[in-house]
């Protein structure tokens, strides 16, 4: 049996702080073990990436033996390159990337990997432009999806939904500048995520939102069956990021054969695909306006992205993709230098 000792955040299984990065690390974990890994899971403490518990990170791979392999998740290893890179020679380490911070931390951290996994072939190819990494040490293991029911859409598609934590960097202030501009349009916008995140700026956001007569709805985080039902009830996923690394929601949504308009920002092009959506500038209003505007006026544009995304629906990738795409990565690290299991 092959071995892998993975040091994710604390609370990854929290339902009140969801992320893209949490489900990934868990269905990750649960890949591996169905592949015959023996999942050896360390969970440390702190505020990743700020610099958190790096005593029990510490204590963490201290107990690791000589020669083991360790998949860390970037947000913990990009924070803690004095605690990682010391023992770089004697665990075969494996970083898991999701959002690449761009400082000096984290590029001591990836020099001393062994391989670097990242969530995109956008996230790959900024790397290794960004810190000179070799082509041959920085993979990409793509999201997957899961494969849900049809959303039975409204024929006037004014059910908007935007799955994201209200943070800036999501772009809900973009969202609801877009929005006010359409008052004399038929829609409603249900935002899906945590307000927990950066409270001075969700707080804002809402009190922004009174101006739009309760046409939005802020939820809060949803998971299981409450997420499942949201994406059934949604026409649309607005997602309008100023930064992602792929866009989990996207699949999501065209899992369920829901059309997306997003920034076109990162890894989001790869996770839509050709055709079933409309990308914008990223923090743009009036651009994010136009194309919902489009979308809810063109009875035809709506048939085309609602076909196009049904279609891709059909061509997304499994999570059990994903999980033999790391564990491809872990077993090569594996014998580097002669490591064995």
């Amino acid at each position: 049996m092959t071995e892998v000792h993975v040091i994710v955040p604390e609370g990854i299984d929290d339902p009140a702080r969801p992320s893209g990065g949490n489900t990934y690390d868990r269905r990750v974990c649960e890949g591996l073990a169905a592949l015959g890994w023996a999942v050896r899971e360390h969970a440390v403490p702190g505020a990743w990436p700020r610099p958190g518990d790096l005593a029990a990170l510490a204590r963490a791979l201290r107990r690791i033996p000589d020669g083991a392999v360790v998949l860390l998740d970037g947000l913990v290893a990009s924070a803690a390159p004095e605690v990682l890179v010391p023992h770089a020679r004697r665990l075969r380490q494996v970083v898991l990337l999701h959002m690449p911070l761009g400082d000096r931390d984290e590029a001591q951290v990836l020099a001393a990997a062994a391989a670097v996994v990242t969530t995109s072939a956008w996230t790959r190819d900024r790397l290794r432009e960004r810190y000179g990494l070799p082509a041959g040490r920085v993979h990409v293991a793509r999201p997957g999806a899961d494969a849900a029911a049809l959303a039975p859409g409204t024929a006037a598609g004014g059910e908007l939904l935007c799955v994201a934590a209200i943070t800036p960097i999501k772009g809900h202030d973009v969202l609801l500048g877009a929005l006010a501009t359409m008052a004399g349009l038929p829609w409603r916008c249900a935002c899906v995520g945590s307000l927990d995140r950066d409270r001075a700026f969700a707080d804002g956001v809402r009190r922004r939102a009174r101006g739009l007569r309760g046409r939005v709805r802020f939820t809060g985080p949803r998971t299981g069956a409450a997420l499942d039902r949201a994406y059934a009830a949604a026409d649309l996923l607005v997602l309008p990021s100023r930064a992602e690394t792929y866009g989990m929601v996207v699949t999501e949504a065209l899992a369920r054969g829901v059309p997306v308009i997003a920034s076109d920002v990162g890894g989001v092009r790869e996770a839509l695909g050709d055709g079933p959506g409309l990308l914008v500038a990223p923090g743009d209003p009036v651009a994010l306006a136009a194309a919902l505007r489009a979308w809810l006026e063109d009875d035809g544009l709506r048939e085309r992205l609602r076909r196009a995304a049904r279609g891709r629906r059909e061509s997304l990738q499994g999570w059990e993709t994903t999980a033999a795409a790391v564990a491809g990565v872990l077993g090569s690290a594996a014998v580097l230098e002669g490591a064995t299991l």
